[in-house]
């Protein structure tokens, strides 16, 4: 009764034409950083290899037919249904006796309670009935969506992290515009105070999963993971895999390296391709008549350029997404296949974030900012010097000093505002309230500064051109702005103004303008002259409106974004203004393997007159701190050839027997296999003795 197991016919599929086998050894050689003529290279793949026909297999295996018919039993016992277009979001845990769209009114409204309280204890009256108009507003949009689960899962990870001193962002892309995000303690801007607008985050009229992109101090981030795997279960929660591509001007440079050419020829060729965003060798061909002349004229370079042309675009190797997670509502090989990550360390999905989201899984973005770090490292220091830290998120945003430091250019470790453009602009602008400093991250980026944007902004806020408005009812509007289309939101709004779009609608038409696809722009067009003639507006003024909406849309910025992260440079600056030594005690600190940073840094602390002490082993820490004298306390960590261990042992030491008395002292107290001579000599040349 022994049964035998029948023949099967296979051919294990590299490739999918039959000459393509070349173009696949130049990509293996690519991995392997070997070149093709290197005769002890490992030969895996044989020419045969392709994606075979029937036909072909059936006339390999001519002499078994039963072999190849064999292959349509294991299809039969193989199924799989993707379901697109459908989310699968993970179970919150809700008590007995509620619904999941309870619990998230209930949690909703307890959260806006305590906005309020907060608000009134530092002298702020909030009206009570708009907030509640618009929470529920939210509420019934997001039940309606059925999203309330995503809402309270994020929630959920963000205070969990808070509970555990993890300090978290304020919140970054559209979410800041959502009251209910607000409510939640997702994210830390009032919506309503800065003009923020949730259609920009969810649209009713666009169904799509919300995307909150959370920022976490760097050494939290990977603690909240973990705590999202635990609770969720930790079959049901990965990291998603990365792909990296091979670009135009490297794989020009890695075929011409495994075909062993010459270096010389590859970097010509990589440098005659211009520098563009979604530059392809195609396009590089028909722009550049150097590059053309070359190819077509060159034997050797047209070899080279025909399989860079063919390897274009596959994937080069793999990572593991920055901070992108998915959890799912069971086991995640239910709806994903899963692959170890290149270290070992964990298991990602094999499905990158869009295809991720296509089959319905739901992507977290967990994101890790150094700037968070410092805050938390300056307010520890400030703690251990005065006993108390102020609360940084309860800080005036009016601060005159603040402004007096931005406008003199002074903006060295302040987040988003360090560079030399942006400390041009800041000088012109001379910003003196936050809504400037938000502007000031919208206006600095190409598309603005070359279209003559910046200069009118700068001019009007300055008097020294008058502030237009396209019509008197988009005052309120642009008034923050100066009569300047500069925000995403703002086409929005002038949308429902003028035109009476929803601003649902007036989001799907933001969307039309960013993408410029003329039938799109036409079908808007029609509606938004329609609209504003029902409004009793000019039909030429309306066109002409529409006209500027256009133009602007192109260079348009999230406010939510631009909001949320202004509001964490307002903080470094407000901490470089009142509190100068910790501050830059942990911005070195934050930058202990970089001392080209270093470098700067300190010499950010002689223009600032700071005190500092240099590197002494009988006064510094592993990072920088700052002493009782209010000086700032070199870090041994910044020190070059002085590890972690070492640095722990001399404290330990010191911290046992006190301070060190002399060389002898010193090497007799500490341990030899972790000070050693290499340790002593960097002391050494550092001063620190």
């Amino acid at each position: 009764d022994q049964r035998l197991i029948p023949l099967v016919a296979t051919n294990v599929a590299c490739f999918q034409e039959a000459d393509d086998f070349e173009a696949h050894e130049t990509r293996v050689c690519i991995h392997d950083s070997v070149t093709l003529d290197d005769q002890q290279r490992l030969h895996r793949h044989t020419p045969e290899q392709w994606l075979k026909s029937q036909d072909a297999m059936a006339e390999l295996f001519f002499d078994l037919p039963d072999a190849v018919a064999n292959t349509v039993q294991i299809a039969k016992r193989c199924g799989v249904e993707l379901t697109l277009g459908s989310y699968f979001l993970p179970e919150y845990p809700v008590p007995e006796g509620m619904t999941l769209d309870e619990l998230f009114r209930q949690y909703s409204h307890d959260g806006m309670s305590d906005r309020l309280k907060v608000a009134e204890s530092y002298g702020r009256t909030l009206d009570e009935l708009v907030y509640r108009e618009r929470l529920d507003f939210e509420v019934d949009v997001i039940l309606q969506m059925g999203f309330p689960g995503y809402f309270l899962i994020v929630a959920d990870f963000i205070q969990w992290a808070k509970d555990h001193a993890i300090p978290v962002g304020p919140g970054r892309g559209s979410g800041a515009g959502s009251i209910v995000a607000w409510a939640l303690k997702i994210t830390d801007l009032d919506p309503i105070e800065h003009e923020l607008l949730f259609e920009r985050f969810l649209n009713p009229e666009r169904v799509s999963m919300p995307d909150f992109d959370v920022d976490f101090c760097m050494d939290g981030r990977d603690r909240v993971i973990d705590y999202v795997a635990e609770r969720y279960g930790r079959n049901s929660v990965s990291q998603i895999v990365t792909f990296g591509s091979m670009a135009a001007k490297a794989v020009v440079r890695d075929v011409t390296r495994v075909q062993g050419k010459p270096y010389g020829l590859g970097d010509r060729l990589a440098k005659l391709i211009p520098f563009e965003v979604g530059m392809t060798l195609d396009k590089a061909f028909e722009a550049e008549s150097q590059l053309k002349e070359l190819v077509e004229n060159d034997d050797e370079v047209r070899e080279v350029w025909d399989m860079a042309i063919k390897l274009e675009g596959l994937s080069r190797n793999r990572g593991k997404h920055a901070g992108g997670v998915v959890i799912a509502p069971g086991k995640l090989t239910d709806f994903t296949a899963l692959l170890s990550a290149e270290d070992g360390s964990s298991l990602v999905t094999q499905l990158d974030k869009d295809d991720v989201e296509a089959a319905g899984l739901v992507k977290f973005d967990f994101l890790g900012l150094r700037t968070l770090t410092i805050i938390d490292w300056a307010l520890g220091l400030i703690r251990g010097t005065q006993g108390q830290a102020p609360a940084i998120e309860r800080i005036p945003m009016d601060d005159a000093k603040v402004f007096h430091l931005l406008c003199r250019g002074n903006t060295t470790a302040i987040f988003q505002l360090e560079s030399r453009g942006m400390r041009d602009l800041i000088r012109r602008l001379k910003p003196n309230s936050f809504e400037d400093i938000v502007a000031l991250v919208a206006l600095f980026r190409p598309g603005p500064l070359q279209s003559g944007m910046v200069d009118d902004f700068i001019n009007r806020k300055h008097g020294r051109a008058k502030v237009e408005y396209p019509h008197p009812d988009l005052e309120p509007i642009l008034k923050n702005t100066y009569g300047v289309i500069l925000y995403q939101e703002q086409v929005m709004q002038i949308a429902q103004v003028l035109a009476n779009y929803s601003l649902g609608g007036a989001d799907l038409l933001r969307r039309a303008m960013g993408k410029k696809k003329p039938e799109e722009m036409e079908k808007q067009r029609g509606l938004f002259l329609a609209g504003a003639v029902e409004k009793g507006f000019d039909q030429e003024l309306a066109s002409n409106i529409f006209d500027l909406m256009e133009k602007f849309a192109g260079y348009g910025f999230n406010k939510s974004h631009s909001a949320a992260y202004a509001l964490v440079s307002y903080q470094t600056a407000w901490l470089k203004t009142h509190y100068p030594a910790p501050f830059m005690a942990a911005v070195m600190s934050s930058e202990l393997d970089n001392t080209d940073k270093i470098v700067v840094f300190i010499e950010e602390c002689r223009e600032m007159k700071l005190d500092y002490k240099l590197p002494s082993v009988n006064e510094g820490e592993y990072m920088f701190t700052v002493n009782d004298r209010g000086q700032i306390v070199y870090g041994l960590g910044a020190i070059k050839g002085l590890g972690e261990g070492p640095v722990e042992n001399i404290i330990a030491a010191r911290n046992s027997g006190g301070p060190f008395k002399n060389l002898f002292d010193f090497c007799e107290r500490t341990d030899p296999r972790k000070v050693n001579k290499r340790a002593i000599e960097a002391l050494i040349r550092s001063g620190a003795f």
